[in-house]
């Protein structure tokens, strides 16, 4: 039986979540992930100084929905003051969880000071924890660590003052991917590390990240380091169907793998949602980066993949369609 997953005050139900995806997590995707399963989500990250703007990118960026709730919207910084306004524009907004990014890797991040170039700099990145918790006493704060800054330091010791600092201060829980912020995606990620950051932190709320590439791996994260939830992250863009898989696992069935005809079905529901939200122009974009992930579930997934990336239109989006997820295919 698995523990309930429980952010603070949110009950969040079944321990497995969607990550935090830089242009992936949008509104579209997570209700498409909700639509099989998904019982939390965390949106892309969001510059803090860009919520405190009014602009196009802030509108696709904080869209709520009814149906995406619990949800937690993520911001990134490198000032305690811009941090904590920012995070009390997305209380007044209705986000149920406010997370703090330190953990990103990219290098224009880090060159700002931002996202994992915190994790060399504790001080800092416990004055923007405070500020926030400040700002927002009403709503759970919950931080993205990873688990150094260097791939070759040992024992950890920016992660663990933070970690603690972090906690002491009043924040509900910790995620934590289990690479350093100098190795990025590459590699393996260190899952004896989340042991250890459970075993020491026994009481409070920590979910891993990691690869984590299928509804298996999310259920062994679990066994073998006893985190109290597991943040699918890549493995989750253009597979919503892990989160149903998970579920019909963790209930000792056999996961269930989509047809074509589904598949084709889930396409057309995530069109027709970004259509809705962001008008159909940025849907089509959107469509064709994630039909890039949804062709790897095809029969022919180079084809199927080479044939999205040529979609410019409407026309030609119906037509990939019909072209590759036709019942002849299955």
């Amino acid at each position: 039986m698995l523990k309930p997953l429980k952010i603070g005050r949110v009950g969040v139900g079944f321990p497995v979540v969607l990550s935090s995806l830089a242009g992936y997590s949008d509104l579209a995707y997570r209700l498409v992930c909700r639509s099989l399963s998904a019982p939390y989500a965390t949106t892309e990250a969001m510059l803090d100084r860009l919520l405190l703007q009014k602009g196009k990118l802030l509108d696709r960026l904080v869209r709520l929905d009814e149906a995406d709730h619990p949800v937690a919207g993520q911001i990134m910084g490198s000032e305690p003051a811009v941090m904590a306004r920012a995070a009390s524009q997305l209380s007044r907004m209705g986000f149920d969880v406010i997370d703090l990014n330190f953990a990103c890797p990219v290098r224009k991040v880090l060159a700002r000071k931002r996202g994992g170039y915190l994790m060399a700099h504790p001080d800092q990145a416990l004055k923007i924890v405070r500020a926030v918790l400040d700002a927002v006493p009403d709503r759970p704060v919950t931080v993205k660590l990873r688990r150094s800054f260097r791939e070759n330091e040992k024992g950890q010791p920016a992660f663990w003052e933070i970690a603690r600092g972090a906690l002491e201060a009043g924040v509900v829980g910790l995620c934590v991917h289990a690479r350093s912020v100098e190795q990025k995606y590459r590699g393996r990620a260190d899952w004896e590390f989340l042991a250890r950051v459970k075993r020491e932190f026994p009481d409070r709320t920590i979910i891993g990240s990691g690869d984590v590439h299928s509804a298996s791996d999310a259920l062994r994260m679990i066994d073998e380091t006893g985190v109290d939830g597991v943040a699918a992250a890549r493995g989750a863009i253009g597979n919503p169907w892990i989160f149903r898989q998970v579920r019909e696992l963790a209930a000792g069935r056999e996961p269930m793998k989509p047809g074509l005809e589904e598949q084709k079905e889930l396409i057309i529901l995530h069109f027709r949602t970004a259509s809705r939200l962001y008008g159909e122009r940025r849907a089509l974009k959107i469509i064709r980066a994630f039909g890039i992930y949804y062709a790897r579930l095809h029969p022919r997934p180079g084809q199927a993949r080479a044939a999205v990336i040529a979609v410019k239109s409407e026309r030609d989006w119906r037509e990939w369609l019909e072209a590759f997820y036709d019942r002849a295919f299955s």
